[in-house]
């Protein structure tokens, strides 16, 4: 009998046969339980298909592939082929016109000039900041130097703000009285000043031959005292915004102080992390140049106003304290300080009598000898070495940019600038 092709009981086709049109879903007889009967559902196997997946590699919904993506959702976070990512594709780039560079061009004219207003607009602000940061750099040594005693870095910085405001309230103190004072009985005794000058024979036709003597007493009238310094709304709008720039630079001072390591860290980490060490040793050497000169500067303008005071004592010179403390802030001055402090020293010498003021004369042209050659050279030795002409030059561009305080911050610039220039520049010359 012919054969008519496998049996139902054959578990297998011939060799070579394809399966009929309905033998697709048929299991082997041999065939065990379905494996999503032995495995809880919603697991995945070892290449992450998930259990229940049909027989052609279809992933079940919510099943995770080997990386762990759901099948069927896409991965947003991530640019497609054609650039597309969850925020949209990227348009196509703009064609370089004339017209689209002309406008870059003025925009950014426009926005170095607003930079330029507002960095002139807010210059009374910059110099303040720059002020404090300037003092928080110098008593910053004095800060360290209280921690490494053992004091809490709060402590600390309370001590040394503290410090500071004791020495602005002495010399407030010391100065104001005589000041107002002097200046009282100046005013009530100039009429008669100009009596007794009146009465030398060249003087008084000088005075009759100008009409000088009318013109100085109106001169010396409260009334045009009062409108050279801007009425009473004026002399108040001077004191009270001196008072409010000295209250912000001690507020920015003990701010900076507070937070220094932080703020310092922060601009390192803004170099880039290849140049980042290098910038850190050579940021670090000029903090501590600058800290080391004003320690330095304020020992030695201390040590100034000791002496004058103690001289002062001696001779009999009237308010000595204000005297002290006045040698003591002009010494701080770079150059001419020391020499300033002298002249007016010498001045009220002379004005008390002349004897006292010879002696004055005499006592500073000593100390200033003594102060240049043993004192300053002993306590800078460690600080900074700048070369006298820079420091001449930096002193009077100091005090043509920012008067007083560009000449405090002149030598410490300077060095700062000299340690950039044989660490930097010129290595960088040489490797050329």
């Amino acid at each position: 009998m012919a054969d008519d092709g496998p049996t139902a009981s054959s578990g297998n086709p011939e060799p070579g046969s394809s399966p009929g049109p309905g033998d697709g879903s048929r299991k082997p007889e041999h065939a065990t339980a379905p494996e999503h009967s032995t495995r809880p559902s919603g697991t995945t196997d070892g290449g992450g298909t998930a259990a229940g997946a049909t027989d052609h590699g279809q992933r079940a919904t919510g099943a995770t592939d080997g990386g762990g993506t759901a099948a069927g959702a896409t991965d947003r976070s991530r640019p497609g082929a054609n650039g597309s990512s969850r925020f949209g594709t990227p348009g196509r780039p703009l064609k370089r016109s004339s017209f689209l560079v002309g406008f870059t061009g003025a925009a950014g004219v426009l926005l170095a000039y607003a930079l330029y207003l507002g960095l002139r607009n807010a210059a009374g602000i910059l110099v303040l900041v720059v002020i404090a940061l300037f003092l928080a750099v110098g008593l910053h040594p004095a800060v360290v130097r209280l921690r490494s005693w053992g004091l809490p870095h709060g402590i600390a910085v309370a001590v040394v703000a503290l410090t500071v405001v004791l020495l602005l309230c002495g010399g407030v103190f010391a100065l104001v009285p005589p000041i107002v004072t002097q200046s009282g009985q100046f005013i009530e005794q100039l009429p008669s000043y100009l009596e007794a000058l009146r009465r030398n024979e060249t003087v008084n036709d000088l005075v009759v031959r100008y009409d000088l003597m009318e013109r100085l007493q109106n001169a010396a009238n409260a009334d045009t005292v009062g409108q050279a310094l801007g009425g009473v709304l004026g002399g108040a709008q001077l004191l009270f915004g001196t008072v409010f720039r000295g209250l912000t630079v001690l507020v920015l001072t003990i701010y900076f102080l507070a937070y220094f390591d932080r703020l310092r860290d922060l601009g390192y980490s803004l170099v880039p992390r290849s140049r980042r060490e290098r910038v850190q040793l050579i940021g670090d050497e000029i903090l501590t140049k600058v800290g080391a000169y004003m320690v330095g500067a304020l020992s030695i303008a201390v040590l100034a106003g000791i002496s004058t005071y103690v001289f002062a004592l001696i001779v009999g010179l009237p308010y000595p304290f204000a005297l002290a403390v006045v040698v003591a802030v002009t010494d701080l001055i770079p150059q001419i300080g020391a020499t300033l402090g002298a002249v007016i020293v010498s001045l009220v010498g002379f004005a008390t009598d002349l004897p006292v003021g010879i002696a004055c004369a005499v006592f500073f042209l000593i100390y200033q000898q003594v102060e240049n050659y043993l004192i300053y050279p002993k306590i800078m030795r460690r600080s900074v070495s700048v070369n006298e002409v820079a420091a001449l030059v930096a002193a009077l561009l100091g005090v043509s940019l920012l008067g007083v305080v560009g000449a405090l911050i002149a030598i410490p610039a300077v060095a700062a600038l000299q340690l950039i220039l044989r660490e930097v520049v010129l290595p960088r010359q040489e490797s050329r």
